[in-house]
């Protein structure tokens, strides 16, 4: 479906923008004529539709270097989308549309201060940890999305890293970006489609160029797939370090990622958590901060209470029961720097050790 999606940009897109020209034709005909003297709006539905059809080429060349990784022969996929067509199951614009944003949040330099800070709280924890290339750290991250994180840990020496992501979507962008040879080489428009909240034209038009770093040859393994099916029992107690950024909400049950987590990791290993809890559609339950805390120490779990150094991320989260086991760090996500409305998170971190 993920590659269905991708073929679909163009198509989706522009039916979008012949909405948005239908809606404006309600518009009385005196009041065009204002508009278009001064603003000129259909120049500027023109110019958009113009700035999808440059996106979509990114689109057709993420299904083209998909295809060639996953071997797929490009008739297998022509034959799949005509039996979807026949269903009458359409593409998924908005997972098409919010993987290819992540060409901003992962790979430019626009992304950079929403990485910053909750990459760097991360980092810092696993820098301090003593490795050493021939003795790495065996580190896991599920919900790698579009795997920036991955490789910058990759980066400091001394990590076996391997990210896993269950999302195609997000595998596609992922696996796109990192064979991309020249850095910000590619433009992509991420803002044209959501017209809210734009202080400019020009900005809601512009450009991010990506990607901004060109990750060297490194031991980064990918894994996909669903989390808490993929690792057989013979990976049991086998990572070191288990890092869990923005993923622990995305669970249909929470109590089986959570278990997950610690069948995983060694005996003394640890979990590092950074995110919000976002619970998204049907989640089986949905536990209050506390709650996390409380049912991981019941699963072996001890929380580090740390008072001050330069790996502790943000200010304790105040609430009955968390005791300084977890600290809260404003974070961006998904956001127009440019634009007039703000979304973030104080996410939430901790560090625990499996005991």
């Amino acid at each position: 479906m993920a590659l269905y999606g991708f073929t679909r940009y163009k198509e989706r897109n522009l039916a979008e923008v012949k909405r948005w020209r239908d809606m404006y034709k309600n518009v009385p005909k005196s009041q065009q004529k204002l508009v278009e003297k001064t603003i000129g709006y259909t120049r500027k539905l023109n110019t958009v539709e113009h700035l999808f059809e440059d996106n979509d080429r990114i689109a057709a060349d993420i299904v083209r270097h998909g295809l060639e990784f996953y071997d797929i022969p490009r008739k297998e996929l022509d034959e799949f989308i005509k039996d979807m067509q026949k269903e009458k199951k359409g593409p998924d614009r908005t997972s098409v549309v919010q993987g290819m944003k992540h060409f901003v949040r992962d790979w430019s330099e626009e992304g950079l201060f929403e990485r910053e800070d909750a990459f760097k709280c991360i980092l810092d924890n696993l820098a301090k940890m003593d490795r050493s290339e021939d003795k790495p750290i065996r580190v896991l991250a599920p919900g790698a999305g579009a795997g920036r994180l991955g490789y910058e840990i990759d980066a400091l020496g001394g990590f076996e890293v391997t990210i896993n992501e269950w999302s195609m979507y997000m595998n596609l962008v992922h696996r796109y970006a990192v064979q991309i040879a020249s850095p910000n080489s590619l433009s992509y428009y991420p803002y044209i489609d959501w017209w809210s909240h734009q202080a400019t034209t020009s900005d809601m038009q512009r450009a991010v160029h990506f990607p901004d770093w060109i990750p060297s040859a490194s031991r980064v393994v990918m894994v996909e797939g669903d989390f808490t099916t993929l690792f057989s029992d013979s990976e049991s107690g086998s990572y070191d370090v288990i890092v869990s950024l923005f993923f622990i909400d995305t669970a249909r049950n929470l109590m089986a990622y959570l278990e997950n987590i610690h069948r995983l990791l060694k005996p003394g290993g640890t979990w590092i958590n950074l995110g919000p809890l976002l619970y998204g559609t049907g989640p089986w339950l949905q536990l209050s901060l506390d709650e996390i805390v409380k049912v991981s120490e019941a699963l072996g779990f001890e929380f580090d209470v740390d008072e001050a150094g330069p790996d502790v991320c943000g200010t304790p989260t105040a609430g009955e029961g968390l005791d300084g086991k977890v600290r809260s760090l404003y974070v961006p996500y998904a956001q127009n720097p440019k634009g007039l409305s703000r979304n973030a998170y104080d996410a939430q971190f901790w560090r625990a050790t499996k005991r």
